[in-house]
């Protein structure tokens, strides 16, 4: 079973020579816009290994020549990886961590009795599995009082001098573009001391920790203390990190981006994978910094950034235009910049249907669905009880009212994200209406009196009960089910999954199982669609899109190799909204909507009444949902209509995709 299918979709196919060049020169050609030596590699795996070949080579090279080395270390969800890699090289004797010397670079504080510590995560994830010794690991000194703070930070300071300082820092770039817990705002010559964990950090902790609240401070290693250091190796991975290494690496340093200041050290490295550096000028707009390999995802990027850097729609682009930008490689290639203009306003143009599942009786040639078969059965997954319409309302709307057979899906119960105000509220009506309705029973009133109970005592991150989840999961359900109906989907069509990997009652779910991908294999089996629509929202802070779409996609997996065939003639959709929108490059769907259809959309949202303001997982955008979804697809038809292209109020786009064999 496969259930990673979503880390091995490719949008771009990214020539190996932009990201791994030959020799110094093409790398001083395709990296002079960035700051910091920063090494891209295809996959994280490849990170990993490489940053572990660094940290042996440190330490053996310190060994050899002072007796020790020196490290810093963090405990970040990006660095653990590492670590299982050098374990892996402790345990078949590549490297030997004896004279190996452990500072940890941040510590929560102040500390209480049962609470999260760095430096016991630091232990269980490596220093308990190799051979470093107990008197060579220091962290900061969590008992030490208040009024003795500053004190105790110089202490832990020196304590690092005492050993000449730091060979090696190995930290990840955080969400917030920090360093350990150095956060936006921090000083360039900032040292150890207490710091306040912003909302960004905070939301980091809580899923590296497994917490309902995260501690609100803790003592890190300031920026200085960091790039007093030898080396410093640093890591990001994944799509959801690509803005802040580009701030990172190839924007001026800031105090609002701490990690750029990693262009001051003389001796730092930056390690990314391919989706993390999806933003860095070699890899977004490599024909500034070399000659390229033109494809036509290639050819729409560099069109649409023309025609933002000119102000122009396409078809007015002209050859000097190309000239002044750097793209007089692209119009050579095909003749003239009017040839370019062409090519790329038909291509997009093609993208927009106001028929998502295919126009019965037309020519299907250049449009993005198939005409035949119509009706269409139609599955859309949706991860949480609100995605579908949140991402795709509109699409989804046009679907129904085109006669299509459409199915919803909601694979999780999304109970952890209702309020405890809001479900009390529902106890509160039943108590009203127990007596009218028949329900005044024994089995009731003590299930009343429990939740209620259980309610009043509860706790920041306590573990909501069993009653309590299936209560919250019902609300959606009931949400859920009049967003359908108001659509117009089929009672008898809208599914509630339940994955169990989701059912763990807090923040961190359990693993994909077989469980969950034959509970979806069943469902597509049973309907045997000729459309699925699947979230794309492979970047997901949250996590659960991207596990829901790993179920869906090895189910079709598991369905092709069982040889269904009509599975082979199913197309596939991946669709965002939720935290970002397909970039022009990508899309191959685009669906407008009028304003009439925007405000259906947004009423259509609305009916999650649990999901508004006081919704537990807002994000760390401050707009609600619906603002959220309109902004994104306000801004989709935005960008088609400076294209010169047809203005429409709002478009909701999707991107095919191909099972991956």
């Amino acid at each position: 079973m496969k259930t990673n299918l979503s880390s091995q979709i490719k949008l771009d196919l990214v020539p190996k020579r932009y990201y791994a060049p030959e020799n110094k020169i093409e790398y001083a050609s395709l990296c002079r816009e960035e700051k910091v030596f920063t090494q891209i590699s295809e996959t994280a795996d490849g990170g990993v290994k490489s940053l572990a070949d660094e940290v042996v080579e440190t330490i053996k090279k310190n060994v050899e020549k002072k007796g020790k080395c020196v490290i810093a270390l963090g405990t970040g969800n990006s660095v653990l990886p590492v670590y299982t890699e050098l374990i892996s090289r402790y345990e078949n004797k590549k490297v030997d961590f004896a004279d190996v010397v452990v500072f940890n670079l941040f510590e929560f504080y102040p500390t209480e009795a049962g609470a999260p510590s760095t430096l016991d995560r630091l232990n269980n994830l490596l220093l308990s599995k190799v051979n470093i010794k107990p008197e060579n690991v220091h962290s900061f000194n969590q008992e030490v009082e208040k009024a003795d703070l500053y004190e105790g930070c110089r202490a832990y300071e020196a304590e690092i001098d005492a050993c000449g300082g730091l060979d090696l820092v190995l930290c990840e770039i955080g969400v917030a573009g920090n360093l350990a817990f150095n956060a936006p705002g921090s000083q360039f010559s900032s040292a150890c001391r207490m710091t306040l964990i912003d909302s960004v950090i905070r939301r980091s902790v809580l899923s590296a920790y497994d917490l309902e609240v995260a501690p609100a401070t803790a003592i890190t290693l300031g920026i200085g203390n960091i790039l007093a250091a030898k080396k410093v190796l640093a890591m990001a991975w994944g799509e959801n990190q690509a803005k802040i290494v580009k701030a990172a690496v190839e924007d001026k340093a800031s105090e609002t981006v701490p990690a750029s200041f990693l262009q001051m050290h003389r001796n730092a490295k930056v390690v990314v994978d391919l989706s993390a550096a999806e933003r860095l000028t070699r890899i977004c707009h490599p024909w500034l910094v070399t000659s390229c390999d033109w494809n036509n995802k290639m050819i729409r990027r560099a069109i649409a950034w023309l025609c933002e850097k000119t102000g122009k729609p396409i078809l007015k682009l002209t050859s000097n235009d190309y000239n002044e930008y750097g793209l007089n490689e692209l119009a050579a290639q095909f003749g003239s910049a009017y040839n370019v203009n062409i090519k790329v306003f038909n291509d997009i143009q093609h993208t927009i249907t106001g028929w998502p599942g295919g126009k019965p009786d037309a020519d299907d040639t250049d449009r993005p669905e198939r005409a035949k078969p119509y009706p269409k059965r139609v599955i859309v997954f949706s991860p949480h009880p609100d995605d579908d319409v949140i991402s795709m309302g509109g699409t989804l709307k046009r679907l129904v009212d085109q006669k299509h057979d459409v199915h919803v899906a909601y694979e999780t119960s999304g109970n952890i994200a209702v309020g405890d105000e809001d479900m009390f509220r529902y106890i509160l009506v039943m108590d009203q209406i127990k007596k009218e309705f028949g329900l005044d029973t024994e089995l009731y009133n003590q299930k009343s009196e429990e939740i209620k109970k259980f309610l009043a005592a509860k706790h920041p991150g306590d573990v909501d009960s069993l009653d309590l989840r299936m209560l919250k999961g019902r609300i959606r359900r009931a949400e859920a089910k009049t967003a359908c109906n108001w659509m117009g989907v089929k009672p008898e069509n809208v599914h509630h999954l339940d994955l169990p990997f989701y059912e763990t009652g807090t923040i961190k779910k359990g693993d994909l199982s077989e469980r969950d991908v034959k509970i979806v294999k069943d469902l597509i089996s049973s309907v045997k669609p000729h459309q699925i629509f699947v979230a794309g929202d492979l970047a997901d802070p949250h996590g659960t899109h991207r596990v829901c779409t790993d179920a869906v996609l090895a189910a079709i997996d598991e369905l092709l190799d069982d040889g269904a065939e009509w599975m082979k003639e199913c197309r596939i959709w991946m669709y965002r909204g939720a935290w970002a929108e397909w970039e022009i490059d990508h899309i191959e769907m685009a669906v407008p909507m009028s304003p009439e259809q925007l405000r259906f959309k947004r009423n259509t949202i609305l009916k999650h009444q649990s999901q508004m303001e006081n919704a537990p997982f807002l994000g760390d955008d401050d707009r609600l949902f619906w603002q959220r979804a309109e902004d994104r697809n306000r801004a989709t038809a935005q960008l088609y209509s400076s294209l010169g292209l047809a203005s429409y109020e709002a478009m909701e786009a999707f991107v095919e995709y191909h099972p991956i064999r």
